[in-house]
Parts: structure tokens; C-alpha cells; sequence
């Protein structure tokens, strides 16, 4: 991770402390096993979504009356109710809370986590002590969502609510880009194995003097946090530790130091938090409580849910004299005082300044007559006291103008960062500016059939093997992640040094592809040419097996220059493992086949379309330094399912090669013990697992060639096009 910069180092996701783990950790079912289960109703691909399969969200949000749904969302700012009352009469500061704890769960490691598909509405999120008292803000949308229905989505509701929130309090904005879709089920998301949540006084995931660093891909400090601890670390208020951790939390979180600043700043510019009373009063977390209940949670009177005594972080107070309304008054206050340590009602190490002047106070949330005392975090007197954070703090005050423009930049990029390219943005905010974290691409050309077809044959006719082209189309093509809808093949990265390099794609090999590419394209784009190579040498190991198959390319992607390419950014995309192409780069503290699975889940395939592209690429010989593990097949190059008929071989015996850590297999002949062929831990699950060897064995039935290069083609050219956003028949997902 570079502090500076804001992006993580690439490394391995799944190394850690405390031996092998699952790609889960801890679940919903492991945090409330009492829970009612619905998994059986969504066995054998049964989809949860009310919509169905062909509901298009990105017509439905187009068809909005944009204008009168932010006036309803403005009216709901001030519309006080009884049953959950607002601080200072005006609910935005609780929006901005309710949308930057949707968005803040996002982290660069697999991309996965922020407010796409609207996961705070599901457990464990809506459970997470960070999140208390948010059942209440998406109740309080209820009507909204209710009155525009499927055009939209709770994910964007979230998001645009806090943009409006913050617009209605005179804050500033830099756009909204709608288009993410509902899901309807909690998504499956590795948020750690802790047995407790933000459990005081335990150590924090960062333990320097033990050797223990954050894991990977991890971005919170404290499983139950969207950050970090706000009384510091494990509860301990050091404001240089605290610092720390933001710096660590938030560059996984894809946010640099000023961003970091900007964002705490302007976030606490408005509202309060919530130390009433001590936490031993209130009840449990929404997925935990009576059924009665309804989903609310944390209540210390089921009866009168709107009275105030509300603790949610249990630190009591504004961080402004103006808590709804944008000024610059929070680095004014933090500079102008100094702070004493103190207590909250509920018990919390919080800051208070010393002798303050009545015009620095604010008013109390519910009787605005009466004055209180402002308040820092812990994490907030990080911004003071730590020597990066203070230079920026300072700037800021004395260039409030620069905190603006800052803090809207970063908010923006908090909601949109796991949105992926800008075309999959909707609606009339989007803003013109391209930014680089959006990863822009130029707009592509579409190639003509007779110039795919003359292209293809220079390729074929070039020297370079069916091996060598299938390897770089998967290289390109498979950094692909469905979770944040970065990287794939539009722009070409691939062909830059910092991904080309990557020991995954060896790259001596992918070099002289490339440049072979680049001398037969012509006015192809270099993107395009690196699929069409790929689909050329597929067709071909096709037709050598005795079958004409045409992989259909969509030509038009992009080639980004290198001043659109953040090097740094694409490091989290490197693999540390691809069981497609049989690459492990070290043991770690994951199983080798469950990495497979998980790189499946982020290319967005299922167990079926995982099982023949891991077969064909065997058959194909398309293994990261061109091994030899799993090419079961005396004829490599053919697009055959040799890989499944000589898996399932009974006559074949399988032992672990010593030294390799389970990792290495040999199988040898059981009558003569003739070696016969070298496997991985991902080759032979496909034997292993009953679900998996269920699959294989489609594959290895008489009669199931046709079959197996048909649904190759087809699981390829989903890889293939998986980032092609720009394509009319883009779903958005």
C-alpha cells in the first residue's frame, strides 16, 4: 500500500495470520444460527430476484421523473417523525451517514463490498454495530422507494439520498451516476473470522510490535467497523495510532491522505453521534431481535422507538456548531482549541475542547434552545496531531474553497468507485469530467467481417501457437471483476508494462505475442486484436478436434493510452492464483482450489462454465509457464475433453509428490506404477468434490465432444466480453 497515493500493493488475498481458512470466515449463520434460512429456495439456480432475469434496470431508471424524486427526497429532510424524530429537525446528516456506510464497505483487494446492489439491507450489514440505528434511515425512505418502485433501486436510493442530503444542508456535490441494480440476497463477502465484533480492548487487525499487519483482501480495522475504531485502536484514544489506522483503512478503501482527510472532515461537518446512554440498555442488532420487532434493532423501548436516548458508536456530541448546515467550522473548532479527554453518558473516550466560547457550541439535537459542547474522535485529533494529516488540515482551513472541491470529489468517488467504466452510469448528474479511477477507455472501433476474417488468418499463418495467443486473451480478458466491474480487455491494459510483467502472464512470452498483434492489426485496436487472436486459435483447436465452431468476437473495444492507465491502481488485480491457467504463485493460508473458486466468482461464471473452461485451457495447454500439470492429452492444442475422461480414469492412482505441500500430484499407472500424468490441487478437485466430479463427468461421457466445445465457446466468449458495457444487450447487473 502506498499512503500516499491511496492504493494498495498488490499481494497475495488470502494470506493472513492463524493457519487455513475458508474463502467465508465467519457467516450470518454462524452470527445468528436461530436466523430463518431460505438457502434451500435458491438451490439448483433459482433466482431470488422478484424482477426475473429480464427486467432491465437501466430502462426502468431512465423512465424516472428525476426532478420530482429529488423533490420528495428534499421534503423528507425536514419532514419530522414521531416514531424516529430527527436531530435538529432535519434527518440529512443521517442520510449521509446511511450512504457512506453503504458505499464505505467497498475495498480494492477483490473489489468487493460498497453500494452496488444495496447490501446494507441485508445481514450482516444491517447488523454490524458501525450501521446501529440505519434500519431507521432505510425505513424512513420506505415511502420514497415504495412510490417510484422498480424504477429505483434501494442501492441508488442510498446513495442519491446522500447527495441530496448533502445538497439540502448547502453542501457541495459533484454528481450522481445511477445504474446500480438490487440483488435480493445477502452476497457472499469474506468480512473476516473474529469471533466478536468491535470487541474493546482487543487488539485491532494492525499489531506492528506482534508482526501483524492488516489481511488482505480486508479494508476495516475491526470486523463490525466500516473504518476504524473513532476512540482509536482497541479503544486505546492515541490520536498518532488512530492515524495509523485511517492511513491503512482507507488506502485499501481506494482513498489517498487528502481524500482521507476531506472526507472526515467534510463528513463531520455535519450531524452528531450518539452516546446517551450506556449500550448494556439497548436491545440487539435488527437480525437478532423479536419478531415483533419488525427488523428494527437496537431499541431501549420497543414501545416508544422515537423517544431519544439513542446510542449507536456511544460517543455523545457534534463535531460542529452548525450541524445542518456546510461551513468550514470543524478544522476552525480542531485548531482553535485544545482538547481534553473525557467520557460520554454512554462510557466512550471522546474529546471535548477546553473553555469553549459560546458561539462554538451546539445547539442540543432535540431542544434547540439549549447549548452543548462540541466534540472530536479520537480519529478526528488524528487529523490534528498526526504531521501528513495536520499539513493537509491546515491548507484546508486556511483554503476552504480547496476543502470544497475536495470533499466532493472524494464523497463522489466513495458512492461510485465500485461502479466500474462511466458508460454504466445513468441519469442526468453524471458528471462530463472522466476521472481516472473510472479506468477510461476511448471509444473503439467496429471491425468489419471481412477484416476479422483476414486478421484471423495473418494470426493463424503468424507462428505463434494455439497455446501462446489462448494465454493472452486469458491474461487480458480475465482480470476481469464482476464485483467492482474493473479490468478485463477493453483498453488493452495488458499491454503495459506493469501488468505485462506480472510473473502470471510470463512474460517474455506474452511480449512476443503482443508485438506480433501489434505488427499484423492494422487498424484493429490492440484490444480487439487480443481477443481476435484468442477466438482464431479456439477456432482452430476446435476444427483440429473435428468440430467448426465460430467464437464470435464484438469488436469496438478501446485501447487506453498510458495516461489513462493508474499502474497503481491495477495492482490489487494481479493474481496470486488462476487455477485457469494453473498458476500458484506461493502456498497460502487458503486452499489452492478454493482460490480457483473464488477467481470464478469475481469472472462471474457458475460451476458448469467453471468446468469447462478449466478443461478446455488443460486441453488447450494454456498453463502459466507452460507446464504440464493437468494437460491429460497426448494431443495439446485440440479443444478436446481429454482433461475429464483421463481425470476420471479408474486405472489411474493419484499420490501427493513429496515436498510440494500438497500442492503436487503424480498419477501412475495402478498395474505397472508407469508415471502417467503431473496434477495440482485445482486439477484434481475436479475428481474430488462430488459436485464438481458430477460436472466432470458430463464432460467425460461418450458422445459429449460436440457438448464440451459448444459450452467452451460459450463460457470463452463471456470471459471475453465481460467488461463490454458499451454493448447494447449489457445487462445492468
Amino acid at each position: 500500500m502506498d499512503a500516499k497515493t491511496g492504493e494498495m500493493s498488490g499481494g497475495c488475498p488470502f494470506n493472513g495470520d492463524g493457519g487455513m481458512r475458508t474463502l467465508l470466515g465467519r457467516t450470518n449463520k454462524d452470527w445468528w444460527p436461530e436466523a430463518t434460512q431460505l438457502d434451500i429456495l435458491t438451490e439448483e439456480g433459482k433466482s431470488a430476484n422478484p424482477y426475473g432475469e429480464d427486467f432491465d434496470y437501466a430502462e426502468a431508471f431512465n423512465s424516472i421523473d428525476y426532478t420530482a424524486l429529488k423533490a420528495d427526497i428534499t421534503a423528507l429532510m425536514t419532514d419530522n417523525q414521531d416514531w424516529w424524530p430527527a436531530d435538529y429537525g432535519h434527518y440529512g446528516p443521517f442520510f449521509i451517514r446511511m450512504a457512506w456506510h453503504a458505499a464505505g464497505t467497498y475495498r480494492t483487494g477483490d473489489g468487493r463490498g460498497g453500494a452496488g446492489t444495496g447490501q446494507q439491507r441485508f445481514a450482516p450489514l444491517n447488523s454490524w454495530p458501525d450501521n446501529g440505528n440505519l434500519d431507521k434511515a432505510r425505513r424512513l425512505l420506505w415511502p420514497i422507494k415504495q412510490k417510484y418502485g422498480r424504477n429505483i433501486s434501494w442501492a441508488d436510493l442510498f446513495v442519491l439520498t446522500g447527495n441530496v442530503a448533502i445538497e439540502s444542508m448547502g453542501g457541495p456535490v459533484f454528481g450522481f451516476g445511477g445504474g446500480r441494480a438490487d440483488v435480493f440476497e445477502p452476497e457472499s463477502v469474506y468480512w473476516g473470522t473474529e469471533d466478536q465484533w468491535v470487541d474493546q480492548g482487543v487488539a485491532t487487525r494492525i499489531q506492528p510490535k506482534e508482526g501483524m499487519a492488516l489481511e488482505n483482501p480486508l479494508a476495516a480495522i475491526q470486523m463490525g467497523l466500516i473504518y476504524v475504531n473513532p476512540e482509536g485502536p482497541g479503544g486505546n484514544p492515541d490520536p498518532l495510532e488512530s492515524a495509523r489506522d485511517m492511513r491503512e483503512t482507507f488506502a485499501r478503501m481506494a482513498m489517498n491522505d487528502e481524500e482521507t482527510v476531506a472526507l472526515t472532515a467534510g463528513g463531520h461537518a455535519f450531524g452528531k453521534a450518539h452516546g446517551a446512554e450506556p449500550a448494556d440498555t439497548f436491545g440487539g442488532s435488527p437480525e437478532s431481535e423479536a419478531l415483533e420487532l419488525q427488523g428494527f434493532g437496537w431499541l431501549n423501548d420497543a414501545d416508544e422507538i422515537g423517544k431519544g436516548h439513542i446510542t449507536t458508536s456511544g460517543i455523545e456530541g457534534a463535531w460542529s456548531n452548525n450541524p445542518t448546515s456546510w461551513s468550514h467550522d470543524y478544522f476552525r473548532i480542531l485548531f482553535k482549541y485544545e482538547f481534553e479527554l473525557v467520557h460520554s453518558p454512554a462510557g466512550a473516550q471522546q474529546w471535548t475542547p477546553i473553555n469553549p466560547d459560546e458561539a462554538d457550541m451546539a445547539p442540543d439535537a432535540r431542544d434547540p434552545s439549549k447549548k452543548v459542547p462540541t466534540m472530536m474522535t479520537t480519529a478526528d485529533m488524528a487529523l490534528k496531531m498526526d504531521p501528513d494529516y495536520r499539513k493537509i488540515s491546515e491548507r484546508f482551513l486556511a483554503n476552504p474553497e480547496q476543502l470544497d472541491d475536495a470533499f466532493a470529489r472524494a464523497w463522489f468517488k466513495l458512492c461510485h468507485r465500485d461502479m466500474g467504466p462511466k458508460v454504466r452510469y445513468l441519469g442526468p448528474e453524471v458528471p462530463s469530467e472522466e476521472l481516472i479511477w473510472m479506468d477510461p477507455v476511448p471509444a473503439g472501433t467496429q471491425v468489419s467481417d471481412g477484416d476479422v476474417a483476414a486478421f484471423k488468418s495473418a494470426v493463424l499463418g503468424s507462428g505463434l501457437t494455439v497455446s501462446e495467443l489462448v494465454k493472452a486473451a486469458w491474461a487480458s480478458a480475465s482480470t476481469y471483476r464482476n464485483s467492482d466491474r474493473r479490468g478485463g480487455a477493453n483498453g488493452a491494459h495488458i499491454r503495459f508494462d506493469a501488468m505485462k510483467n506480472w510473473a502470471a502472464n510470463d512474460p517474455d512470452e506474452l511480449g512476443k505475442v503482443l508485438a506480433k498483434l501489434d505488427e499484423l492489426r492494422g487498424s484493429i485496436s490492440m484490444a480487439d486484436a487480443i481477443v481476435l487472436g484468442g477466438a482464431a486459435s479456439v477456432e482452430k483447436a476446435a476444427k483440429d478436434a473435428g468440430f467448426d465452431v465460430s467464437v464470435g468476437v464484438t469488436t469496438g473495444r478501446g485501447d487506453a493510452t498510458e495516461d489513462q492507465f493508474d499502474a497503481k491502481s491495477f495492482e490489487p488485480l494481479e493474481p496470486f492464483a488462476d487455477g485457469f491457467r494453473n498458476y500458484l504463485k506461493t502456498k497460502a493460508n487458503v486452499r489452492t482450489e478454493d482460490m480457483l473458486i473464488d477467481k470464478a466468482h469475481l469472472l462471474g461464471l457458475s460451476i458448469p462454465e467453471l468446468t469447462v473452461l478449466v478443461g478446455g485451457m488443460r486441453a488447450l495447454g494454456a498453463n502459466a509457464g507452460n507446464t504440464s500439470h493437468g494437460v491429460f492429452t497426448d494431443r495439446a492444442g485440440q479443444l478436446t475433453p481429454d482433461f475429464f475422461t483421463n481425470l476420471l480414469d479408474m486405472s489411474t492412482k493419484w499420490t501427493i509428490v513429496d515436498g510440494s505441500g500438497d500442492e503436487e500430484y503424480v498419477g501412475t499407472d495402478r498395474s505397472t506404477g508407469a508415471e502417467r500424468h503431473r496434477a495440482t490441487r485445482t486439477d484434481l478437485i475436479f475428481g474430488s468434490n462430488s459436485q464438481l466430479r458430477a460436472q466432470a463427468e458430463v464432460y467425460a461421457e461418450a458422445g459429449s465432444e460436440a457438448k464440451f466445445v459448444n459450452d467452451f465457446v460459450a463460457a470463452w466468449t463471456k470471459v471475453m466480453d465481460a467488461d463490454r458495457f458499451d454493448l447494447s444487450h449489457a445487462k445492468y447487473h
